[in-house]
């Protein structure tokens, strides 16, 4: 097996490491504390002690027990060859536990939602602090400039500001926790609420304790973004980088608590106690400096959804669409068709919610869907990596414990906003289902023969002068993992589709891999000079430019004497001219004599309608559209057709009635 290339994905720990990861990993949850103690004095009755102990409570036993046992030291673990996220997981699984693509599906839609959620309630909530300011400021159009602006730049990359993004969440969470101590100092009883009891108190005797445990879920909604970006920065960073960040996360919240407590007779329905801990003279910096944190989370997490469809893509859960790499930096890139469908949903989202407040169901629900789908598919993970099932048991246990009451408690606000996220999560996942299924059942019929059974005949038929000569080298994709094997409509294309004759056949296979990065090649020689398949074998993260890929086989192939690549034609070859290559794509379509059960009808009518918003395949693969012939098969030409005539014997008579 010899490699196209080799990339490395080692994340060392240094000064820079971490400051990238910062900037890179931290966004999400690092911009909660904008509007998670808000929303939960803006769902109490009255606000008394117990109820602001109690709420910090959750908040600390939250982020230790979700974010810190389970991401942190847990889920991180399940890295796949370095990478993360619910596809990686998903990729380490596929082969033995087949049923768990609905779960990856499920996870992934919802974790695309809060691509959309994510540049809303945070620029919103950041834009809001204004109010502290002026009341009358225009919060929503502040809002939406700051929106259209971060979308438009997207197709130009980041780069010439991504650098910034490191310095400014540490000076981010550098503030938070120096508004935080500022805080405590004045009320240092607040550090009463790490003790748990006042979390049970909380869930059990205040009114709507268990209700608001979706405000206090959304302290850790970037946890899954967290592993999401295992790959960009490794392990050992996000770990030491998170004892900072949970650092500065705890103390401005007990800050925040703190200021509640001593002035709770200035706590109204629009108070933001995020931005009250802050002093009259810094205001204005404060919110310069949460505004542009806001933009870091949004574009970590815009980013993150341009990954996760590309991921996707490779897995069959997403239809072939163009995607542009507009910088060099390692896995930057932008799809056109998803930033302007984040953008129309974020725009619709300001409008239509006005407020972060009126957010933070929509936000809670989609993030808490994904979390139960990470669960599930962590713990058959960790069962096929031979983890004692007890164990595996205990964590499905608390977890499902945990992230079933969260769920509960957002799903309590589904007409406030959580309808959104199913809305959007549903549709995401009819296109990731209906694209999955309708691949597979297509595939279903795909009838593979021995090829060494045609030898003799693809041989004859190079040779065979009397058949105008097609492509001096013909090369055909094919989907046979076995060196043995080839797809029948292969056959039926070379002989009777349109008999090809050319000097040289070529099969090629794309064998996409669960491991994210490798690229690798293998040429079997099937019959000496007439006959090679090549065997590519590429990450679920590499994206298949065939084109070049093969060209850089064939080089490195007639360097060692393999192959003659000067042109066969005696015109040409005295003068060196290279040979000429063509590539034939088959694509099988449903004969208007065959029908599908009505469900698989359904299904393979909208996978119609969902091709042809993609790519074709000659892009997709990075093919040069001037030397490729695109032919169309029945799906039954593997098998005989039912008898459905019988002949009744006449020769003569009778009227005949012409079709």
């Amino acid at each position: 097996m010899r490699r196209l290339m080799h990339k490395s994905h080692i994340s060392t720990v240094s000064a820079a490491g971490l400051l990238i990861t910062l900037g890179i990993v931290y966004g999400d949850i690092g911009t909660s504390p904008l509007y998670v103690m808000k929303a939960i004095i803006y769902g109490a009755d009255t606000i008394s002690t117990n109820f602001i102990l109690g709420g910090l409570s959750c908040i600390f036993w939250t982020l230790t027990l979700q974010t810190t046992v389970k991401y942190i030291i847990i889920t991180l673990r399940a890295d796949n060859k370095g990478e993360g996220g619910i596809f990686s997981l998903f990729a380490l699984i596929r082969k033995r536990a087949k049923w768990a693509f609905v779960f990856a599906i499920i996870g992934g839609c919802f974790l695309l939602a809060d691509g959309v959620i994510t540049p809303s309630i945070t620029i919103v909530s950041a834009v809001e602090g204004l109010i502290n300011i002026n009341p009358r400021i225009p919060v929503v159009p502040i809002a939406l400039i700051i929106i259209t602006l971060l979308f438009f730049i997207q197709k130009f990359g980041t780069k010439a500001v991504g650098e910034s993004f490191g310095p400014i969440m540490f000076l981010w969470f550098f503030m938070l926790g120096t508004l935080g101590v500022i805080q405590i100092l004045q009320y240092p009883s607040i550090i009463k609420a790490l003790d748990p009891k006042y979390a049970y108190l909380f869930l059990t005797k205040s009114p709507h304790g268990f209700v608001l445990l979706g405000a206090v879920f959304l302290c850790t909604t970037g946890a899954e973004a967290l592993y999401s970006d295992l790959g960009h920065c490794g392990l050992k960073n996000i770990r030491i980088t998170w004892i900072y960040v949970k650092s500065a996360l705890i103390l401005n919240y007990l800050g925040q608590g703190a200021w509640i407590l001593n002035h709770t007779d200035q706590v109204y329905e629009w108070t933001n106690p995020f931005f009250s801990i802050m002093p009259s003279w810094f205001l204005v910096t404060g919110i310069i400096i949460s505004t542009l944190a806001a933009v870091i989370a949004s574009q970590a997490l815009i980013s993150g959804s341009y990954t996760l469809i590309s991921e996707a893509i490779q897995l069959n859960f997403w239809p072939k669409i163009k995607i542009n790499y507009p910088t060099n930096i390692k896995g930057q890139m932008y799809i056109s068709s998803i930033n302007w469908l984040l953008y129309a949903c974020c725009f619709f989202v300001v409008l239509y919610f006005q407020r972060s407040s009126n957010m933070e169901a929509a936000y809670g629900l989609s993030i808490t869907v994904t979390m139960l789908m990470t669960t599930i598919l962590l713990s058959t993970y960790l069962y096929y990596r031979k983890i004692p099932v007890y164990l595996i048991f205990l964590l499905l246990c608390v977890y499902l414990t945990i992230e079933g009451s969260f769920l509960v408690a957002n799903l309590n606000k589904f007409v406030h906003g959580g309808w959104f996220t199913v809305l959007l999560g549903g549709f995401l996942f009819v296109v990731m289902y209906v694209w999955f299924s309708g691949r597979k059942i297509k595939n279903s019929f795909i009838e593979f023969i021995k090829i060494e059974n045609y030898y003799e005949v693809i041989t004859a038929i190079s040779k065979d002068e009397s058949i105008p000569k097609y492509a001096t080298n013909l090369v055909f994709l094919t989907k046979a993992n076995k060196s043995s094997d080839v797809e029948s409509k292969v056959i039926y294309s070379i002989l009777s589709k349109q008999p090809k004759r050319a000097d040289v056949y070529w099969l090629l296979h794309v064998d996409i891999l669960d491991e994210p990065h490798v690229l690798e090649y293998r040429v079997t020689h099937l019959i000496p000079d007439v006959l090679f398949k090549i065997d590519f074998k590429i990450g679920f993260k590499v994206q298949p430019r065939i084109n070049l890929f093969f060209r850089q086989v064939i080089e490195e192939m007639s360097r060692n004497n393999e192959i003659n690549l000067i042109s066969r034609y005696d015109s040409l070859r005295k003068f060196d001219i290279p040979s000429d290559f063509r590539f034939v794509l088959i694509d099988r379509i449903q004969n208007y004599d065959f029908d599908f059960p009505p469900r698989e009808q359904f299904i393979m009518d909208l996978y119609s309608i969902l091709k042809r918003f993609g790519i074709t395949e000659v892009r997709s693969l990075g093919l040069d559209t001037s030397n490729v012939t695109i032919e169309t098969v029945p799906l039954f030409i593997d098998k005989e057709a039912p008898q459905l005539l019988t002949r009744n014997g006449e020769n003569n008579g009778g009227r005949h009635i012409p079709i």
